[in-house]
């Protein structure tokens, strides 16, 4: 399988070069040049695997070119092996066809893991058989950073740098980072926001000259088509849970960089019947105002109580618009050039094609607070503040009540301990028994302008070979 860039100035790449590179060199995303598809009959005998087995099934055909097959199930053995629950990814009923997916059961209690603790473990495989060595250079608005580190921090040919918004991610998230020991790891709080950081790690990605040629970046964010690839399989896995293939499903997916939603689109694009994907987003709506009315408009981020969604750039959106734009990477170069410059549309024939599929929601703080609240008084059952944007928005756009209805639980409510006070639920919710002594541990991270030479300055210094 070879993969091709959303601009469409990029060299085709193998998967072994796509998992290093993250961003192509035209400034594109890779997505592959085309896609597996199952039938149902293929689907419907998955039935009863594990999640790792599913998992094989699913992604093999992706990287078959780089990693040999006993190999790769190994790796994926290895990867869900760690989750603290067996199924990997449960499913929990909240009322009549409506459920939640709980993607929190790995060791970050984010849905990152998922993909996260497989690429540490891909890129210790390429890097290992090429004997090459790596920087990581990622940014986070909260919960990537954590899963990242947590997956490559064993990793020999890897030195890692994270940037979070400083005091803008939760102090668990924070801390979750920050305490994690390793000469390879460093953490650095910008003095800006999400979008600030994303912006200097694409910057970066651009032009590696500050590295003085010794060595090359590569991306944990959702840029690199590994973390979208390894997303698309807890699709199948609820689906399949649920009565799928015979029957299709409807998702719910809280998302600010559009990376999580875009596997769900792949999903049914592979031959999995989904019938509604719903955007949920909170106060920075930008995917949802281009959902609904057409118009793409980059606003002022605010600061929310699910700060993981205070993204205004969606990475991610680019790999849609890719295909909405019939795979012409010409026109989603203007586009997006024309969009840093003030509100963009696409032709109407374009974004109603999306709207087949596509429906959002955007959730004020105080609605996601009287979601926690109002989930926990009918079921006992506490929301995180992002799962409670999935669950209001997929309430709030269903289309057909005989559809499940599932909405992925990206985070456990003990990351967001604030947002569950405020909701005025009566319990705390506590951090599970790895993680209990998570207030006592050193913290390790240093705080920089929003600057990107001093960014720059700062990992050119610190890399193990520099």
């Amino acid at each position: 399988m070879r993969y091709i860039s959303t601009r469409g100035q990029a060299p085709a790449l193998g998967f072994e070069d796509v998992l290093l590179t993250g961003l192509a060199s035209d400034g594109g995303l890779y997505v592959p040049e085309s896609l597996p598809h199952f039938s149902l009959e293929e689907i419907r005998s998955w039935r009863g695997l594990s999640y790792a087995d599913l998992a094989f099934n699913v992604m093999y055909p992706f990287v078959e070119e780089a990693i040999p097959e006993d190999d790769f199930r190994e790796m994926l053995k290895e990867t869900y092996g760690v989750f603290a629950h067996k199924a990997v990814a449960p499913l929990v009923q909240l009322d009549t066809n409506e459920w939640v997916m709980e993607l929190f059961r790995g060791p970050t209690l984010a849905f990152k893991d998922f993909a996260l603790q497989l690429l540490g473990r891909l890129l210790d495989y390429v890097l290992e058989k090429r004997k090459q060595h790596v920087v990581i250079m990622g940014a986070t608005s909260g919960d990537t950073g954590s899963a990242a580190i947590e997956g490559c921090r064993r990793c020999e040919h890897v030195d890692i740098f994270i940037l979070h918004p400083y005091q803008r991610v939760s102090e668990v998230q924070r801390r979750q980072m920050t305490t994690v020991p390793g000469e390879n790891i460093h953490n650095i709080a910008v003095k800006g926001n999400f979008d600030d950081c994303q912006r200097m790690v694409k910057e970066s990605f651009g032009d590696q000259s500050f590295l003085g040629g010794k060595t090359q970046l590569a991306a944990v964010n959702s840029i690199n088509w590994a973390r979208i690839m390894a997303q698309i399989v807890y699709y199948f896995q609820a689906s399949l849970s649920l009565g799928g293939p015979d029957r299709s499903m409807a998702f719910s997916v809280p998302t600010g960089n559009f990376g999580d939603i875009f596997a769900g689109y792949l999903a049914k694009k592979m031959g999995l019947p989904i019938s509604q994907l719903v955007i949920a987003t909170n106060k920075n709506d930008i995917l949802h105002r281009f959902m609904s009315g057409n118009k793409y408009e980059q606003h002022q981020l605010e600061h929310t109580l699910s700060p993981s969604m205070d993204i205004m750039v969606s990475s991610n959106f680019e790999r849609l618009l890719f295909d909405l734009h019939g795979r012409d990477g010409a026109a989603v170069k203007e586009l997006l050039e024309n969009a840093s410059k003030g509100p963009v549309s696409i032709e109407d024939y374009r974004w109603k094609s999306a709207r087949k599929l596509f429906d959002s929601d955007a959730v004020d703080d105080k609605t996601t607070c009287d979601t926690i609240r109002e989930v926990f008084d009918q079921n006992e059952y506490l929301l995180d503040p992002h799962t409670a944007i999935g669950v209001r928005a997929a309430r709030n756009c269903r289309r057909d009540a005989s559809v499940p209805m599932i909405t992925l639980g990206t985070a456990h409510p003990a990351k967001f301990p604030d947002a569950v006070a405020e909701s005025g639920v009566s319990v705390k919710p506590e951090l599970p028994v790895h993680m209990a002594d998570l207030f006592e541990r050193e913290e390790r991270y240093t705080v920089l302008d929003n600057d990107l030479s001093e960014v720059q300055g700062f990992i050119s210094k610190h890399w193990k070979n520099a």
